[in-house]
């Protein structure tokens, strides 16, 4: 008995469309991420009501800056306004608390933003992470 041999077929499995799919979300992927770093600080802001409800904060680090820039850390003005110097002043009085505190940033108006944003850099480099903008209500006009 003679049988007969079939051919193998070579399988050519084609990739060339897979390949496309693949580099086509690379692309996607790559065009739609953000690659810049913004700081993650977590800022809790403070709301004007009519009747603010005074907070109890036994455990709180009060940071001012006046107009000219100046930083008063519980009324205690820092030497000078100089980022390490801030980080010094708030690290001694962090030191000198239980727990961690809540920070309340009193900034005037006419305060330069650096200065402001230099201070919640400072609180977010401390894990001071539970900090509130100081505000007054405004008027209303008549």
């Amino acid at each position: 008995m003679k049988f007969r041999t079939r051919e193998t077929s070579h399988v050519d499995v084609d990739l060339t469309s897979m390949i496309d799919v693949v580099f086509l979300l690379l692309i996607f992927f790559m065009v739609t991420t953000t690659f810049n770093h913004n700081s993650a600080l977590k800022i809790a802001l403070p709301t004007a009501s009519k009747n603010p409800a005074t907070q109890n904060l036994q455990n709180k680090i009060e940071l001012l800056i006046d107009s000219q820039g100046r930083y008063y850390v519980n009324g205690r003005e820092v030497l000078n306004t100089q980022p390490e110097t801030l980080f010094q002043a708030m690290t001694e009085v962090l030191n000198s608390m239980q727990g961690t505190p809540a920070l309340v940033i009193s900034a005037d108006a006419n305060v330069n933003y650096q200065a402001v944003v230099t201070a919640m850099d400072i609180a977010g480099r401390l894990g001071l992470t539970n900090f509130s903008m100081a505000t007054t209500q405004a008027e209303r006009q008549k």
